[in-house]
């Protein structure tokens, strides 16, 4: 318990910062929807000149992009690239951190095993991330009802909002991986930056070409922001797909990190 409020208390700042992020992205865009929404007619017909690859990959859709979940959903395209990012932070470091601010040896003389301490700095960055999602929600449900220019569904904004965590799950499991089979990662920002743009454009193309096999690649893709709308669910293969990666990718991490060398230099 000590290690989780350690890492907890380390991460606070850090968390507080990324959440604060999160709601101005969010509000940024929301408070653009009433002028939107006002001129639809007119932005409907400059959208239509773009494109249909184009509004694909950029995530416009021209049937509900008008309406408050709609415009939300594509709003949460980008929140969702920094939510990611955050997530990935978290995980990369969970044990490079030791090994680049040499503590690690001084850790593992303490009486608990790598077992105790993988699962003590796992359970803070969930409770991390977990904060910021509450937050996350409560200050986006308040923005949409503020901003909203007809009646919609609040479970659907529920919904929508809680595939940003999901995919933030997905990603700290990724980072937390990378970070027990690389012995060193000077910059943990640069790495996550790399991974979650990778994944995106990954993404991007698999949505492009149309071949919905392709979406597996990118966890961006798990979450169809137009099927949520439209049948207040997830897609039932895509979600087992996410939970076997986190599971498995955790599975491994505890699996190198109790079998390799630690070395605090």
């Amino acid at each position: 318990m000590n290690i989780f409020f350690h890492e907890l208390k380390a991460y606070r700042k850090s968390t507080l910062i990324w959440t604060f992020s999160l709601i101005m992205v969010a509000l940024l865009f929301l408070s653009m929807y009433p002028s939107f929404a006002k001129d639809a007619d007119e932005f409907k017909k400059l959208l239509a000149g773009y494109p249909l690859a184009m509004r694909k990959a950029i995530g416009l859709n021209l049937e509900n992009i008008f309406t408050i979940l709609g415009f939300y959903s594509y709003a949460l395209t980008f929140t969702t690239i920094c939510a990611a990012i955050q997530a990935m932070n978290l995980g990369t470091g969970i044990v490079s951190k030791e090994v680049r601010e040499k503590t690690a040896d001084f850790l593992l003389t303490k009486p608990v095993t790598r077992t105790q301490i993988l699962t003590s700095k796992l359970l803070a960055a969930f409770t991390s991330l977990l904060f910021t999602n509450i937050v996350y929600q409560i200050a986006v449900t308040f923005i949409a009802f503020q901003v909203k220019t007809e009646e919609y569904s609040v479970k659907k904004l529920v919904l929508l909002s809680l595939t940003m965590f999901f995919i933030q799950l997905i990603f700290l499991s990724i980072g937390i991986f990378i970070s027990v089979i690389v012995p060193k990662i000077k910059s943990v920002l640069t790495v996550s930056l790399a991974i979650v743009f990778a994944f995106y454009f990954l993404g991007v193309i698999s949505e492009t070409s149309g071949d919905d096999v392709k979406r597996y690649i990118s966890p961006f893709k798990y979450f169809d922001h137009t099927y949520i709308m439209k049948h207040a669910s997830y897609e039932g293969p895509f979600l087992i797909v996410g939970a076997v990666m986190v599971v498995a990718t955790i599975a491994a991490s505890y699996f190198i990190y109790a079998k390799r060398d630690i070395h605090a230099v």
